[in-house]
């Protein structure tokens, strides 16, 4: 399968996962757009390096914010028939001491935010009878972890999500499917103690963490596949 002109929108783009996944569609000769928020130069960067490349501010977070986006999108590159919900934060504590604030803030961007981006992205694929939505989901989303409740809520959240959006539209030529990593050297775990670290690491069998890229190929898979939809693809080093 050729991925030349399909137009893709990739959030949280100007680093890590995301970045991987933009030069990997882009390397397929995708038009690419770069979603991001707070890291414009970075974004701006990366478009410039890619064929068709563009940079796209957007903020899962406000629909409005989403409309706008998805609107330029469509004006510059045309409709939207690649998307990869990349975009996600976390904000770590143990439960009883969770404010209301940081659960709600991280199932608004991380759960509540791919329903946003792939409700609009939805008509375009229908209409065009061909689309592809790629959702970053996480290990924490069915093995849990101490501390991110929020965190692991909304990673489960998306898998069923995409399972069952993946039965309403697969007749109409759209996939639907979820890549789950494990520990990945990005900025989210740059900020991890070396001890727990360490422990993390010693429950991979393959002793390592991914990288950024090994992800994006996981989901450049998911992407071309024409008989892939309703799965979630675990990148773990064997941890699940």
């Amino acid at each position: 399968m050729t991925l030349a002109g399909r137009v893709t929108l990739v959030t949280g783009a100007g680093r890590g996962i995301g970045r991987a996944c933009v030069e990997a569609l882009s390397a397929e000769g995708a038009k690419v757009a770069v979603g991001f928020l707070g890291d414009e130069d970075s974004a701006a960067e990366l478009a410039a390096s890619c064929k068709d490349g563009i940079a796209v501010r957007i903020d899962v977070e406000d629909q409005e914010e989403v409309d706008r986006a998805f609107g330029e999108v469509e004006e510059r590159l045309g409709s939207v028939e690649i998307l990869v919900n990349n975009a996600g934060i976390t904000r770590d504590r143990l439960l009883l001491r969770m404010k209301e604030a940081e659960w709600e803030e991280v199932i608004s961007t991380d759960l509540t935010g791919v329903f946003r981006c792939t409700k609009r992205a939805l008509p375009g694929m229908l209409k065009g009878g061909w689309g592809r939505v790629v959702t970053i989901g996480s290990v924490v989303g069915s093995a849990g972890n101490a501390g991110q409740t929020n965190y692991a809520a909304a990673k489960a959240g998306v898998v069923g999500f995409s399972k069952s959006l993946a039965r309403e539209v697969a007749n109409h030529g759209i996939t639907v499917n979820v890549v789950a990593p494990g520990l990945v050297d990005t900025d989210l775990t740059a900020a991890l103690s070396p001890a727990a670290r360490q422990a993390l690491l010693d429950r991979i069998p393959l002793r390592r963490a991914g990288e950024p890229e090994e992800i994006a190929e996981a989901v450049r898979f998911c992407v071309r596949a024409s008989y892939l939809t309703g799965q979630v693809i675990g990148i773990d080093g064997g941890l699940t």
